[in-house]
């Protein structure tokens, strides 16, 4: 079972970051340290080397210069790896950890956008290896140059503080100014994305109906609104950089100006001068250079944010404790399932009880709410209220990498994932030879070994991104026997043979036959009456709401009831539609024959 006294893996890391980031600081003192040498070596050939004519001077002054320069260099290069390492250490820390925390988080708010995390986690790792955050490490270190200009002229000092202030006033109107716009541009950008994805993700349907020039109009909406936010942006940020530039300049200049005057009136030399004028460049570098990186110094702060947003809160992984393969039996207390953005619930007070080896169908009109309920049942979703019980343990708290060995789960949508066809059956589990015997034991039980056979390489086959070379109905028996494999405890089909021709239907029937002989307890939706002469219970949902839940021949034969007074009764009263009545009527003719 997980445990929630772990700290969120996010603050974790943090942490652990800001104890690399010290021998960052150190380092960035020796850099700034060094940064002194071209004012010093300036100070010293004016005053020691110009005025004794030592070339001696001149060279112990100039080895000693160059042995400055070579070490900061060093120290530079020993930064930058630093925070290359720093930067891939947190992307191998937090990957995993957003990944599984994207899947909980889109389990407990089904449709909700997950901000792109490991995008999201680039962008953050890319600004701790780019100069970006080198103004962010330097800036600490201005008060020392300052300090040093006022130790040549309190003029000089003032002159370059005041200089500094200004700049400093040019950054924060840049982030006034800019914010809006990025913000507005990120989340138009975002869109932009996300429609990209679906028009490619449903590339043959697009195609196929020529919907590619709507959809692309649709998209160059957010596009152009994406364009115009960080056009604004830019051309905002970029007036007040030139600004900050032509100001920088401007500042350099009066330094000068006034060092000369100091010389003139005899209150300063000419290498305090040229040294003011280099120490005041560098203590002003940090600002200037923040101008300039400020849109990605925004960016990688609204990724941290989105980043907390989505894992601030979810601990790191911890091997769970295996908990002792269930019995099977089932029980679902009041369960209900919010809608996102308010509105009627998708689900409201769902209960019943299964006994283990028992095969329950569900069954209800398009929209009832069958597959939602479905979802939650095998814990993909987690309820807004109520539970799901196997063997008395809540599915939506047991831990997913154990319970998951227990459950079986076919959703409506058949999702395969690139590999060969035994790694998507055994759940890409590691293959070995006792795995590979429950691959096959789950294809045969699913009615599929003789067709996985046929493939090009059998079960060694690869079937591309989703499963693209494989047909829906090959898919679906895939499908089944991922779902069938390791002999789970709880099966949950969801319109199992929506691709499936008689054969399939054949061995899906024959497959629950089997699972159901073995106390696997089994929950199915499914209407042709071939699957429905396995079910002991079905339980019937209209709008969300459960209409009935008995025994099969109990409520087929109050559905049956019904049949004689559907046509007069308005049609959103319809306790189930008229196609279930159909089914029923079907499923009796079969049985009768």
């Amino acid at each position: 079972m997980k445990t929630n006294q772990q700290p969120p893996a996010l603050q974790v890391v943090m942490k652990e970051a800001r104890r690399a980031v010290k021998p960052l600081i150190w380092f960035s003192a020796g850099i700034n340290m060094l940064m002194l040498t071209g004012a010093l070596y300036m100070l010293q050939v004016y005053h020691r080397v110009l005025g004794s004519h030592s070339t001696e001077t001149l060279v112990v002054l100039t080895l000693m210069a160059a042995t400055a320069l070579a070490t900061m260099a060093a120290l530079e290069v020993v930064r930058q790896r630093l925070l290359a390492k720093v930067g891939t250490w947190m992307n191998a820390r937090l990957a995993p950890v957003l990944l599984t925390a994207s899947v909980e988080y889109a389990a407990a708010a089904p449709g909700q956008v997950t901000s792109r995390p490991l995008r999201d986690l680039d962008q953050v790792r890319n600004f701790f290896t780019s100069p970006s955050i080198y103004p962010i490490l330097d800036a600490p270190w201005a008060p020392i140059f300052f300090a040093a200009i006022f130790l040549m002229h309190p003029w000089l000092g003032w002159l370059a503080l005041c200089g500094g202030i200004v700049l400093f006033a040019l950054a924060l109107l840049n982030e006034y100014t800019t914010r809006k716009p990025l913000t507005e541009a990120g989340s138009a950008q975002s869109r932009a994305y996300t429609q990209a994805e679906a028009v490619i993700r449903n590339a043959e349907v697009v195609q196929s109906m020529g919907m590619l020039k709507p959809l692309l109009e649709i998209w160059k909406v957010h596009q152009d609104e994406a364009n115009e936010g960080h056009s604004r942006a830019s051309s905002r940020g970029g007036t007040i950089s030139a600004i900050a530039r032509s100001f920088r300049q401007a500042l350099q200049i009066a330094i000068l100006g006034l060092g000369a005057y100091l010389v003139l009136r005899n209150e300063a030399s000419g290498g305090i001068m040229i040294a003011a004028s280099i120490l005041m460049g560098r203590a002003l570098a940090p600002v200037e250079q923040a101008i300039g990186t400020w849109k990605a110094t925004v960016g990688a702060r609204d990724a941290y944010k989105r980043l907390v947003a989505v894992a601030g809160q979810h601990p790191e992984a911890t091997p769970a404790l295996p908990l002792p393969r269930p019995k099977g039996k089932f029980e679902a207390e009041n369960i209900a399932l919010a809608r996102q953005g308010g509105g009627e619930p998708i689900l409201k007070g769902i209960s019943f009880q299964l006994n283990p080896g028992e095969v329950m169908a569900l069954i209800g009109p398009s929209a009832a709410g069958k597959t939602s309920l479905a979802r939650v049942l095998a814990g993909a979703w987690r309820p807004s209220a109520g539970r799901a019980l196997l063997d008395g343990m809540d599915v939506a708290q047991w831990a997913a990498e154990d319970r998951g060995r227990h459950v079986g789960y076919l959703p409506q949508d058949i999702e395969l994932f690139a590999g060969t066809v035994s790694e998507n059956i055994c759940r890409f589990a590691t293959l070995n030879p006792a795995v590979f015997k429950h691959v096959v034991n789950a294809a045969q039980l699913a009615g599929v070994h003789e067709l996985i056979k046929g493939l090009p390489k059998g079960y060694a086959t690869e079937i591309g991104e989703a499963g693209a070379v494989l047909s829906g109905g090959q898919r679906q028996r895939i499908g089944l026997a991922r779902a069938l494999y390791g002999d789970p405890a709880l099966l949950i089909l969801d319109e199992p043979n929506s691709n499936l021709d008689k054969e399939g239907e054949d061995a899906l029937a024959a497959a629950i036959g089997i699972a159901k002989a073995t106390k696997t307890t089994i929950i199915l939706i499914a209407h042709r009456p071939n699957i429905m002469e396995k079910v002991d219970k079905v339980l019937v949902l209209n709008r969300g709401q459960q209409d009935l839940f008995g025994p099969r021949d109990y409520v087929f034969n109050e559905l049956a009831n019904r049949a004689g007074k559907v046509a007069q009764m308005p049609k959103a009263a319809q306790l189930p539609t008229l196609e279930v009545v159909k089914e029923v009527k079907k499923i009796k003719e079969v049985k009768e024959a």
